[in-house]
């Protein structure tokens, strides 16, 4: 019988999110959080104590070199993931980076090369794509022919994002740092490559009131993205197709109306995404998986820059 290598999980960042994967992972057998490394030490101890991590560690090289893990989960402030992705990327570890792996475009581009450069296996916590909605959904949609429509609704307030304490160079890209959490939808469930991306309203940084873009792919499907900043809306998606219509809203709930029906027919969320925080149970197995060189979805590094590229071309904004 074929006994599996326990999988060292290293983590770097001590906020929330690094609470929220810790609790995921440990939930996996075979799994061991080996080390944590924040650049406030004391919250590391805290998470530590908290978490039952044995080692909290000054440095990444000390954390790489203490506990040889396989996997280094990165969740630290979209400013400074630049600079601490680098110094991840030294070593051979996987590495899964906390969305947006970047605070722009740009920035995302400059991460995504130094990655390359390195030849380091890099995936991003798009967890999103690994809510039990979405999984259902895209799992329904193989089934299903036609030409798609897929509209997607963003809501976005950078008023409160300021008041919450975010740095203002974050806030002024606020589109990546947080409409990318919709935008990936497009990429998720449109078939073919992007050939068109024309906007409809465009985003004005002074007056920043409405957004809307039509999305066009070779394979004949068509996106609408709509946007409001500053003022209450949903975050939902829906994709129609001829027999079928799943609408997401909120993201964490699935329903369909079939052809010829009026009714919605909702679909339970699996229990993970009730446990844990949706999407991250499903997506530290998929990790633990990658780094075991089996067969996995995890987002990449280069899909998160599509991802990127998408928000940069509806928002015109490098």
């Amino acid at each position: 019988m074929k006994v599996e290598k326990i999988c060292q999980v290293a983590i770097v960042g001590a906020g929330y999110m690094a609470g929220e994967h810790i609790r995921a992972f440990q939930d996996i057998p075979g799994v061991n959080i080996s080390g944590i490394h924040s650049r406030t030490r004391v919250r590391a101890e805290q998470i530590a104590a908290q978490f039952g991590i044995v080692k909290v560690c000054g440095s990444i090289e000390e954390l790489y070199h203490l506990t040889e893990a396989d996997l280094v989960v990165v969740t630290v402030p979209e400013l400074e993931m630049n600079g601490v992705s680098r110094a991840c990327f030294k070593y051979p570890w996987v590495a899964l980076l906390e969305k947006p792996a970047g605070y722009n475009y740009a920035d995302a581009r400059e991460i995504e090369s130094a990655a390359r450069a390195e030849h380091r296996r890099v995936f991003v916590a798009l967890n999103r794509r690994h809510y039990s909605s979405t999984q259902v959904v895209i799992k329904d949609l193989r089934e299903l022919s036609g030409p798609r429509f897929i509209r997607v609704e963003d809501q976005e307030d950078q008023i409160r994002a300021l008041e919450a304490g975010q740095p203002r160079l974050v806030v002024d890209n606020w589109m990546y740092a947080n409409s990318i959490h919709v935008v990936d939808y497009f990429l998720m469930m449109g078939r073919g490559k992007i050939t068109a991306v024309e906007p409809i309203v465009p985003w004005v940084p002074d007056v920043p009131h409405f957004v809307a873009a039509k999305i066009t792919f070779d394979s004949g499907d068509v996106g609408l993205y709509e946007a409001v900043w500053n003022r209450p809306g949903p975050w939902a998606v829906t994709v129609s197709t001829p027999e079928k219509r799943w609408e997401m809203r909120p993201l964490e709930q699935a329903a369909y109306q079939e052809a010829g029906q009026r009714k919605m027919v909702g679909v339970e969320p699996h229990p993970w995404d009730v446990k844990f925080k949706p999407g991250l149970r499903l997506q530290a197995e998929k990790a633990v998986a990658a780094t075991r060189g089996e067969a996995n979805d995890l987002p990449t590094l280069q899909e998160s820059l599509d991802a990127m590229r998408l928000v940069r071309d509806i928002y015109k904004r490098q």
